[in-house]
Parts: C-alpha cells; sequence; structure tokens
C-alpha cells in the first residue's frame, strides 16, 4: 500500500490545491450569487454550479498528471523492490536493452495521448459553454 499512497499523494494535493483555488474563484463570480438569490441552496450552488466550471483546470492537471505517473513509477518501484513497469523500465536502461525501453517509453506516450484525449473530449461535459466544432451552429 505505501508505494501506491506514495505514488498518488503528490498528484492527489496538486490536484486537491487546484480545484480549491478554482473554486474559490468560482464562488466570487455573480453568477453564484443569482444562483443563492433565486433560492439554491449552499450545496447546490457549491456542488451544482460553481464546482462543475471550477473542475476544469483540475481535470487539466489529472491530464498533465498521468505523463509523470509513469516517470515516478521507475524510481518507486525500484525503492520499495516492488516488481511492476517502472522496475523494467530501471533494468531495461540499467543493462541498455534498447527495444524494452522503446517500448516503455511508446506505451508511456500512447497512455498520455489518450488520457489527455478523454480529458479534452470531458470539457464540454462539464462546462456547456464549450461546444465541439461538429456540433456548432453556423451564425
Amino acid at each position: 500500500m505505501l508505494p501506491a499512497v506514495t505514488l498518488a499523494m503528490p498528484g492527489a494535493v496538486l490536484v486537491a490545491q487546484v480545484l480549491s483555488r478554482s473554486l474559490l474563484a468560482e464562488l466570487a463570480e455573480p453568477y453564484v450569487r443569482t444562483a443563492r438569490a433565486k433560492g439554491a441552496g449552499r450545496a447546490r450552488v457549491q456542488l451544482g454550479h460553481a464546482l462543475r466550471n471550477a473542475s476544469l483546470p483540475a481535470l487539466t492537471v489529472v491530464g498533465v498528471l498521468a505523463g509523470q505517473l509513469t516517470a515516478n513509477a521507475v524510481v518507486v518501484e525500484n525503492v520499495f523492490s516492488r516488481h511492476g513497469l517502472g522496475r523494467v523500465t530501471g533494468d531495461a536502461v540499467t543493462v541498455r536493452d534498447i527495444p524494452v525501453v522503446q517500448g516503455v517509453v511508446v506505451l508511456g506516450a500512447l497512455v498520455f495521448v489518450l488520457v489527455n484525449l478523454l480529458v479534452d473530449l470531458a470539457y464540454p461535459l462539464l462546462d456547456r459553454r464549450i461546444v465541439l466544432s461538429s456540433r456548432r451552429r453556423p451564425v
């Protein structure tokens, strides 16, 4: 459990910090006052309105952290003597096994691209002001 916590903690702290700052900025927006004036409760305003818009920067950070997770796994798996992709990468670099290193790099790049694609596709679901180009109506 300790290697998983070691890998997850720095990313979780960063996402929480970005989400907290973004949520505070969204709660200062005029639409929050309007929703409160219309009678929406505090939980509805924070969860339904502000959190939805505040989650976009945090979601972006999650996409960037996907690439760092692979790099951090090399160190964490060697420190905790765990067998996994990070350990295989470290051993392949040590013995100069180029095909394995290339395979791990390609796999890491593929995961990074797919996670960022999912992040980009989730944007219109969270913020309705963002429209995909195929849905855009002619002006």
